[in-house]
């Protein structure tokens, strides 16, 4: 029995599934004193593997992500905010838009909280596996005109159409010019149908000419956001003002 037992730990050791090595002790002594089946003590043991695996994996997607943050949906602040929908809030953490292809906008002034809604989202999908990314719009055009000045934009888009789901935040904090809204129309082109994205914006969609200083391609990026997305205006204060303010008082 002995000498099974150290085989049995050789063996895991060499097969490197530190989770079983560490727990098969313990294991072993409770399917025998709960006179567990064979099938059962494996599935037990098996599971501790299983469980950090999952628990790696799910980090590990979460850092590709590249949030600017990690906070959650349970900890925003709906009292704040009341008129964003709570219900609705927690039905895209189901991820039934990605499912349907579908985008969400998120629409209000500084500090109401777009990005905390919309990276919450995101590290919901990540957690569910989706392939997620999470991007300025600034840094997105920057990593474009790039790619189009050593003549590889097409590659370029391409790896950012690969994500089931794309954020890209803050559009029309500052003014895009032509080239760079060329490249952007291609992005949402190219997921268009295909891929969803949710986007966080401090301008209304009337003022988009405006920020992309062309109003055909401005009308053209819109009317393929917008086919198939949610909008969710944000009418409220400022997170960070509050915040000051309350610091000042203290």
């Amino acid at each position: 029995m002995t000498n099974t037992y150290q085989q049995l730990v050789q063996n895991l050791e060499y097969l490197k599934l530190k989770q079983m090595t560490a727990h098969v002790n313990e294991v072993v002594d409770f399917s025998i004193s709960n006179q567990l089946s064979f099938v059962e003590m494996l599935v037990k043991l098996t599971n501790y593997e299983i469980d950090v695996r999952e628990k790696n994996m799910l980090q590990s997607m979460v850092k590709v992500g590249a949030f600017p943050h990690l906070k959650e949906m349970d900890q925003f602040d709906f009292d704040f905010q009341p008129t964003v929908n709570k219900g609705q809030m927690y039905d895209f953490l189901s991820l039934r838009f990605i499912e349907n292809l579908e985008n969400i906008v998120f629409l209000g002034t500084s500090g109401v909280g777009k990005t905390h809604l919309a990276t919450s989202i995101g590290i919901a999908a990540a957690k569910k596996r989706t392939s997620t990314y999470f991007i300025k719009c600034h840094d997105l055009l920057q990593q474009l005109k790039k790619a189009r000045l050593e003549n590889r934009l097409e590659a370029r888009l391409k790896h950012y159409t690969k994500y089931k789901l794309l954020i890209i935040d803050e559009i029309g904090y500052l003014p895009i010019d032509p080239e760079d809204a060329k490249s952007f129309f291609q992005l949402i082109d190219m997921r268009y149908e295909k891929r969803s994205t949710i986007f966080t914006t401090n301008v209304n969609f009337k003022s988009w000419d405006e920020v992309f200083q062309d109003t055909k391609i401005a009308n053209a990026i819109l009317d393929r956001i917008l086919h198939h997305a949610t909008v969710v205006s944000i009418v409220g204060e400022s997170y960070r003002i509050k915040h000051h303010l309350a610091s000042e008082n203290e």
